[in-house]
């Protein structure tokens, strides 16, 4: 039996304000067969606002709903330029473009997610097949809307030796446990760049660590690293899904910290959450462990996890030939041929 492959664009609006990563790949939604292009365009500045501006609101909650429909309609038409663009400066002919646009109120408890980019209109502006709102659908079928990578990961570790985990780091951290005789788990582990990066902006007015250079000049005080891993979120059992701003209270404790020191007691923090879940949630400890998504560009805080999981091999995606800065939107477009070949 033949299975078509399919040339699929992802785009992924970054909740860590990095910008809206784009992917081609040509996938028959078993197997990523090609890797063809892929970059990330930044936010403008003016629009860039009008998203924070709109973080964590509820569209049910009064007035809310005209408020994220104006932003909605203002990135979903950035997405169409985007779109526009990529096909204009590939000259490929695109079968179909997954979108997962910027989050902004994810609460699993509650069975909401809301995330801006509206696929219909997209579809209608574009001409192109457009699936989105997959932690929606996720939602739906009962699951709790992330993360929505683990099949695509799946993919990857075909050849893999197994155990292995991929650790996604983005606003937040899920990662994906694949065994030996190829069972799958995958949950949200704790926080991610976010937590990093609102600490950097809030006293550098800096968006991030860039390479971890703050991180690596401060100190890491371990005993607020104690603190905050007694958030109640870790002591629950996957699966589990982390909710928009869970760890956001927790970033007082950092408050009497230099900035070098914040920034590297922030650092510790995600590393030593995520080395938390692998020793104590999955059922079999991994020999590889393959770092994702931004914080993979981030040398510091793979460091801090090289440090607490001395035993285990841990790499940074690019030395699988897994994309970094785009790898989020990779896993969209991937989604897109597994939707468009169960509506065939």
């Amino acid at each position: 039996m033949i299975i078509k492959s399919l040339n699929c664009l992802g785009l992924m609006g970054t909740s860590t304000f990095g910008g809206v990563e784009l992917a081609l790949i040509r996938t028959d939604g078993l197997d990523v067969l090609e890797r063809k292009k892929a970059y990330v365009v930044p936010y403008p500045d003016e629009m860039k606002e009008k998203i924070r501006a709109v973080l964590g609101l509820n569209r049910t909650v009064d007035n809310n709903e005209e408020k994220l429909q104006k932003v909605d309609m203002e990135v979903s038409d950035f997405y169409v330029q985007l779109i526009n663009d990529f096909i204009k400066e590939t000259s490929e002919i695109i079968d179909v473009v997954g979108i997962e646009g910027i989050t902004i109120l994810h609460n699993p408890n509650q069975q909401y997610t809301y995330q801006l980019g509206n696929g219909r209109y997209i579809a209608n502006q574009t001409g192109i097949k457009i699936v989105t709102h997959f932690r929606n659908a996720d939602i739906y079928c009962g699951g709790q809307g992330t993360p929505i990578s683990s099949v695509y990961f799946n993919a990857l570790a075909i050849n893999e030796i197994k155990p292995i985990v991929y650790v996604n780091i983005s606003g937040k951290t899920s990662l994906t446990w694949i065994g030996s005789f190829g069972e799958m788990i995958g949950f949200d582990c704790g926080p991610g760049d976010n937590f990093i990066n609102n600490w950097t902006s809030k006293h550098a007015h800096m968006d991030n660590d860039y390479n971890g250079r703050l991180a690596i000049s401060g100190q890491v005080h371990e005993k607020i690293i104690n603190s905050l891993m007694h958030h109640k979120f870790f002591a629950q059992y996957p699966p589990k899904s982390a909710y928009t701003g869970i760890f956001s209270d927790k970033a007082e404790h950092l408050e009497s910290l230099s900035l070098e020191d914040g920034a590297a007691t922030a650092t510790a923090f995600v590393a030593e959450a995520i080395c938390y879940s692998i020793c104590l949630y999955l059922p079999e400890i991994p020999k590889k462990v393959v770092i994702c998504g931004k914080g993979a560009a981030n040398p510091t805080l793979v460091r801090f996890i090289r440090q607490r999981l001395p035993n285990i091999e841990i790499i940074i995606s690019k030395e699988d030939q897994i994309p970094v800065e785009t790898v989020n939107a990779e896993i969209c477009a991937f989604l897109s041929a597994i939707t468009e070949k169960l509506v065939l």
